[in-house]
């Protein structure tokens, strides 16, 4: 925006030299009030809204491919002909616009209806139900119905708010940037509206494969046509620290958001326990709010194991940078009275603990129920794990195309796109669940945007300065390309994204 009133770019309505819109080019202006991109694929035109419907990323600066155009900061996808949001973590489409070309200039004109392509269900496809309703779950839930699923819709959550911005609860609604009220997927009127039965504060105590059966707390029973899992992960809980009682905290939902954004309002010192991202999500956060921030963890480098010695040594300066105080190659023993104790003999006197240690994926109730189970519910290619059960997000083990090994992996985005894909299959598309992983990490001002995944690795290759933050680091293992990691180069991480689905697909 350039006055703060309106988007800024050439006014569409009048009319662009069609010279200004190459081949595979696109151009960002306006059509009215309205932001609009204009892109020429294949020798035709397309209009669209321009800013991505997740946080607003301007998709002219993005990538086209494949008749999409992919968003900038969080990888959404964006079909140039209807619109629709072909790739979470956008689930809204844009606007799309009539356009045409004569007398050697485009013209953008009116808004048009371009309703997304709908699957016809199998016949005896009568009710869904859906365990968990997280990133997976809501996004399997919104996708069956987007794609015309008209059956019943069953989701069934622990939680006891509704779908909402997970990654948020690290980042700008812990650093109270964000207000409670961004945080919803949707509001009360979407589930209503889509006929979706969201029943929250739910616990599933057992399934059954063979009778196809669901059996609620307290003892009622669901049946299902297509059940999927989506149960997530639960957070670690290193001995000697009480999760909620003497001011220890973990950060997993929404409410464990709110309970630490209250206490931190009254609190001087917080520790970090566990260099993770989300921990160190954590800190960047609790920095914004003022407090002091020491963060405890046993690994000499933050980040080492995922993203090499020399990128997290920068993620570790960022931080210092804003006063974080890191003690390294060191566990935490305990924490009373105000003090935390040290391995080293040391304490750390602190009003807060937060710990970030990571997850384990929840698969008790697969694994009780017969399910295959090996650090996550094993599925196929098509995120199967039974006849008629599908498994998403953080408990999906699945088949890697790049890699050729079964990975679980816990990103946002991934158990969105995990959700929609298995809703399509579901509905009769039958189609290899082939996306490569993709997540991104935010501190203060500097994001780590990661594509593909590399488990183990030899030393990563940078392009570029990772001090400058201006870098693409690859990461390969015995000279296969397994992850990309990029520091300041959005496009880089979207053209790296676009390879490896070709490498997979």
């Amino acid at each position: 925006m350039g006055d703060g009133e309106g988007p800024d770019g050439p006014d569409f309505t009048r009319g662009v030299p069609a010279s200004d819109i190459a081949e595979g080019r696109m151009l960002a202006g306006r059509v009215g009030e309205d932001a609009v991109l204009i892109a020429r694929v294949d020798g035709a035109l397309h209009a669209i809204g321009a800013e991505c419907t997740h946080y607003h990323g301007p998709l002219a600066e993005g990538l086209l491919k494949d008749g999409t155009v992919r968003c900038p900061w969080h990888h959404a996808r964006f079909c140039l002909k209807t619109g629709e949001a072909l790739g979470a973590p956008a689930i809204d489409p844009v606007a799309s616009y009539a356009v045409e070309e004569a007398g050697g200039k485009v013209f953008v004109r009116n808004k048009r209806e371009s309703p997304p392509q709908t699957l016809t269900p199998p016949a005896g496809l009568k009710r869904v139900v859906i365990v968990g309703a997280g990133a997976g779950g809501f996004a399997a839930a919104e996708m069956l119905r987007r794609k015309g699923f008209g059956g019943e819709l069953v989701m069934l959550s622990a939680d006891e708010d509704a779908p909402y911005d997970r990654p948020n609860c690290s980042k700008d609604f812990l650093s109270g940037d964000a207000p409670p009220e961004w945080m919803p997927l949707r509001d009360d009127a979407f589930y209503e509206a889509h006929r979706i039965d969201l029943r929250l504060g739910t616990r599933v105590e057992a399934l059954d494969p063979e009778a196809k059966t669901v059996t609620l707390e307290g003892g009622e029973t669901l049946t299902w046509d297509a059940l999927v899992l989506a149960t997530g992960a639960e957070p670690r809980r290193p001995p000697g620290f009480q999760p909620n009682e003497d001011n220890v905290f973990l950060l997993r939902s929404l409410a464990d958001a709110q309970a630490l954004a209250d206490a931190a309002q009254k609190a001087k010192i917080a520790v970090v326990l566990g260099s993770s991202f989300i921990g160190l999500e954590v800190a960047a956060a609790l920095r914004k709010r003022g407090l002091e921030v020491h963060v405890v963890a046993p690994e000499p480098i933050p980040f080492e194991k995922a993203l090499g010695a020399e990128v997290g040594r920068w993620v570790q300066h960022v931080h210092e940078a804003k006063g974080v105080v890191f003690h390294l190659g060191i566990q935490a023993r305990g924490f009373a009275s105000g003090l935390l104790s040290l391995d080293d003999g040391n304490t750390i006197a602190t009003d807060i603990v937060v710990v970030g240690v990571g997850v384990t994926p929840r698969v008790a109730l697969a694994d009780a129920a017969g399910l295959a189970v090996d650090n996550g519910v094993i599925v196929d290619d098509r995120l199967r794990a039974a006849p008629s059960i599908w498994a998403v997000g953080d408990i999906a083990r699945y088949p890697d195309p790049i890699s050729g090994r079964p990975i679980r992996v816990e990103h946002w985005v991934h158990a969105q796109r995990q959700g929609q894909h298995a809703a399509r299959v579901i509905l009769g598309e039958d189609r290899p669940f082939t996306d490569p992983p993709f997540f991104w990490s935010a501190h203060y001002d500097q994001t780590v945007n990661y594509s593909g995944n590399a488990e183990s690795f030899d030393p990563p290759t940078a392009d570029g300065s990772i001090s400058g933050y201006d870098a693409t680091v690859r990461y390969e293992k015995d000279d296969r390309l397994l992850a990309v990691v990029t520091l300041g180069r959005d496009l880089a991480s979207l053209e790296a994204e676009a390879a490896f689905e070709e490498a997979g697909g």
